[in-house]
């Protein structure tokens, strides 16, 4: 895969765990963590709740504008990056402009809330604090996010499934 690949999804959809996979696949990668940037801001930091306020917006497109120069930085020294973050709604689409790296993988990860919920409750963390539910971000995912990229339903899939699909069908998660 050349260029750069953002994979985004709900909290525990599997962002984390496919994008390392994915990177340890290709012979130069870097794996960006877009949560990294948000608790690197330790006074002041605005978290996202289902109740955002324009603090928590300004923090978080932050938070995107510095993925996306990291990974054109990672790109233009000669690695494939693999930027992984919780970007829904209209963000996605912001976020494919923010960065310049081309050609842009975009792949969203969509397993059912099921399963979603069954993975957060086998996980050490939460990514479900702050008053969202599974379903508030699943129907964010599903009818707020412009279908930009490749779609995947992950619900039956291991993570080296999910990588071979995400190989397989790169030219389909290609965007302009």
């Amino acid at each position: 895969m050349r260029g750069a690949v953002l994979i985004t999804g709900v909290s525990a959809a599997g962002k984390s765990t496919v994008a390392q996979a994915l990177a340890e696949r290709l012979p130069r990668s870097a794996h960006v963590r877009g949560d990294t940037f948000r608790r690197m801001v330790v006074g002041g930091r605005a978290e996202m709740t289902p109740e955002l306020t324009d603090e928590s917006v300004l923090q978080l497109h932050l938070r995107y504008r510095i993925a996306a120069k990291t990974a054109d930085l990672y790109f233009d020294a000669g690695f494939t990056p693999i930027v992984q973050d919780v970007i829904l709604g209209g963000d996605l689409e912001l976020f494919t402009k923010l960065i310049r790296t081309r050609p842009l993988h975009v792949i969203v990860l969509a397993p059912d809330p099921a399963e979603v919920a069954r993975r957060e409750a086998a996980r050490p963390k939460t990514g479900y604090a702050g008053g969202w539910t599974i379903a508030q971000l699943d129907a964010a995912l599903r009818e707020q996010t412009p279908r930009l990229g490749l779609w995947l339903d992950t619900s039956r899939q291991s993570v080296e499934e999910t990588v071979d699909e995400i190989i397989s069908r790169a030219g389909e998660a290609q965007i302009a």
